[in-house]
């Protein structure tokens, strides 16, 4: 076979990019080709931020190379992460029904994360909007107990011939985590492939419909998953929750540095102060900084973010959870006028940011 332009092209093009299941030429991930005189040359555009995925993409291509023209052919691979902005329209058909999806992160455990996104998804579902939420936090699923579904299993439904994993409801929100389909003192343990793959399929494999909003939960830290989902879904926007000590705060910081990445780039709709001061019941007029004062205000400040609000440290909000009721669905209470406020605030902030804001403006919080 004659080693030139076209030629390595058609072999590229058996190649099948994992996450799309579509070949690398015809998704335009093969860019630059130069060949000839025994030499290859040519960028390969990853979808996947992932170390181990654009691995396994680069060693694909070398071995159909080596395969067709002989181990003595040199080849050069330029790897580049493509961006949601260099993508072609084809690469961008993930959740169409979907207006906004929005992720919920933090730089470390036990800050209150998941409490805020299963605040938000049911405050927003009280309001009016269609509400999905993906618990994506792999290892430590929380969403069937907040939501009080822990003993339900998704059903399936056949649409045009394919079976789609069918949310469960509850509280107006529909909910899929991956605690459905593990007992609930089972550990998960997966390595990042297996659990990114498993966090897609929530997304692909499943009948959401039209929504107004996905809230996604995303386990603590920066990792694989959190490179796998921005990459395979078109984030709206981000909300970073911490508490106001120092160690939380430099973590927030990181969660926040992460999707302003070149690569990445999700507007950060704003920072969570979670704990924020305690307000005993005999003593309503008072609040104690357990954890230090205005950390994450402060931080928001300086990083140049919106601040969303604050919530108190409140032993309601840890008793809605447990019983499967979030706490902004009370009434009148501090806990839900909290997460109210924050609510409205993150409105606010997605009309700014997000190119969907006149659908929005119709409907008030």
């Amino acid at each position: 076979m004659e080693l030139n332009n076209k030629t390595v092209i058609e072999i590229l093009g058996n190649i099948m990019e994992p996450e799309m299941k579509k070949d690398i030429v015809s998704l335009e991930l093969v860019r630059d080709m130069q060949a000839g005189d025994g030499n290859i040359s040519f960028t390969l555009c990853a979808l996947n931020p992932a170390m181990h995925a654009r691995k396994r993409m680069e060693d694909a291509c070398r071995f159909a190379i080596e395969r067709n023209f002989g181990r003595e052919v040199k080849v050069h691979i330029d790897s580049k992460i493509l961006s949601k902005d260099d993508r072609a329209p084809e690469q961008r058909k993930v959740l169409p029904g979907v207006k906004h999806i929005i992720a919920v992160a933090s730089g470390k455990g036990g800050v209150g994360k998941s409490t805020v996104a299963a605040n938000l998804a049911a405050g927003l579902a009280k309001e009016g909007y269609s509400v999905g939420l993906v618990d994506a936090d792999i290892y430590g699923p929380s969403m069937p107990i907040m939501f009080d579904v822990a003993q339900e299993k998704p059903r399936t439904r056949d649409v045009d011939g394919k079976n789609y994993i069918l949310p469960v409801e509850s509280h107006g929100v529909k909910i899929l985590s991956i605690g459905f389909f593990a007992d609930t003192s089972q550990a998960i343990v997966w390595r990042g492939p297996m659990a990114s793959k498993a966090l897609t399929q929530m997304f692909t494999d499943a009948w959401w419909g039209p929504l107004d909003f996905m809230i996604v939960d995303l386990p603590p830290g920066t990792g694989d998953i959190h490179l796998s989902l921005v990459q395979a879904v078109p984030l709206t926007g981000a909300i970073v929750v911490s508490t106001p000590q120092n160690i939380a705060l430099a973590d927030a910081q990181k969660a926040v540095s992460m999707f302003q990445m070149d690569a990445i780039n999700v507007p950060i709709l704003g920072i969570v102060e979670n704990m924020a001061y305690f307000t005993p019941a005999e003593l309503p007029n008072n609040k104690y900084y357990i954890f230090g004062e205005a950390g994450a205000r402060d931080l928001a400040e300086t990083l140049k973010v919106p601040f969303l609000g604050e919530l108190p440290l409140i032993q309601s909000i840890r008793e809605s959870g447990d019983a499967g009721r979030p706490a902004v669905l009370q009434e009148q209470t501090l806990s839900s006028r909290a997460f109210q406020e924050i609510i409205r605030n993150f409105v606010s902030e997605l009309q700014k940011h997000s190119a969907h804001a006149n659908s929005l403006k119709d409907k008030s919080i």
